[in-house]
């Protein structure tokens, strides 16, 4: 029992780590924006925002989570659409990239994998903003970066403009924080249940592996990208299956949302809709036989 504690405690505190250059710099251009860029300025920056969809689905590919908090914070403070913001977290890699090579799985397949995961990002982001605009709810726009310091109880504005640099690491700290405490929860509890019996309920159920992959795929750490990504290299998973956990896995990325922005509702039917991607990409992979 504390060899399980000390390893959650670790493995909780290095993927914090990794998190605290992209928080920061993150809440640093936020800081920045609101407090020096004009009304005009963050106007065209929010029209822009409907092609992001694009940039964040071929970046996200890139094996850090830290884009995925980044992404999320950035909604937070109303720069990225909701579209924008799904396209990060299912195009996210965390770390699948890695354990994929150190595996010495075949370039080909990597490849394949990415530019899969790219791709849905891009298209599923795309269309759901543009399903948005024929609604409601369109762009919101009320959301803005001083709603982060109201939230924070950071009183940033309380802040003179030399102090921009206090107020970043001031969010980045409280943030870091809340990611550890659950960070470490959630292995503590993942590491006791065991992968083996997770693997378990996955094998030789198609449809009914397509969606767990994907509960697990919520999790919100790193280690659910690992497990799903082993059970696929040893032969538990199918590809559709693998797919379905690895779009909705975007790391700490739903942690930092439910964390950042304090419309609850909104935070929930953003999960809903990304879990329903994943399971209905991962279905359509399953059931055409594709493989990677």
């Amino acid at each position: 029992m504390i060899e399980i504690l000390v390893e959650s405690f670790t493995d909780a505190i290095i993927d914090t780590a990794k998190l605290i250059p992209f928080l920061y710099i993150t809440y640093l251009i936020m800081e920045f924006i609101e407090r020096k860029a004009s009304d005009k300025s963050t106007e065209t920056l929010a029209s822009v925002g409907r092609f992001g969809p694009i940039f964040g689905g071929i970046v996200g590919v890139i094996p850090q989570c830290g884009f995925s908090a980044s992404a999320s914070s950035l909604y937070s403070g109303g720069i990225l659409t909701i579209g924008t913001l799904l396209a990060v977290f299912l195009s996210t890699s965390d770390e699948m990239l890695p354990i994929f090579i150190s595996e010495h799985l075949a370039a080909g397949s990597i490849f394949r994998i990415l530019a899969v995961k790219a791709a849905i990002g891009v298209i599923s982001g795309l269309g759901f903003d543009f399903l948005l605009r024929f609604t409601k709810y369109k762009y919101k726009t009320e959301k803005r970066i001083h709603d982060l310091c109201e939230n924070e109880h950071c009183h940033c504005e309380d802040e003179e403009e030399g102090n921009i640099f206090l107020a970043s690491l001031i969010h980045t700290l409280h943030i870091s924080l809340f990611v550890f405490l659950i960070s470490f929860a959630l292995t503590l509890a993942m590491e006791g249940l065991g992968a083996d019996v997770i693997g378990s309920f996955l094998t030789n159920r198609p449809i009914i592996g397509v969606l767990l992959s994907a509960l697990i795929g919520l999790i919100p750490n790193c280690a659910s990208s690992v497990m799903i990504t082993q059970f696929y290299l040893n032969g538990l998973l199918n590809a559709g299956q693998m797919m379905a956990g690895l779009l909705v896995g975007a790391g700490v990325g739903l942690l930092i949302l439910f964390r950042t922005n304090r419309h609850l509702r909104e935070n929930l039917r953003i999960t809903g809709v990304l879990y329903a991607f994943g399971v209905f990409w991962g279905l359509l992979i399953e059931l055409t036989g594709i493989a990677f």
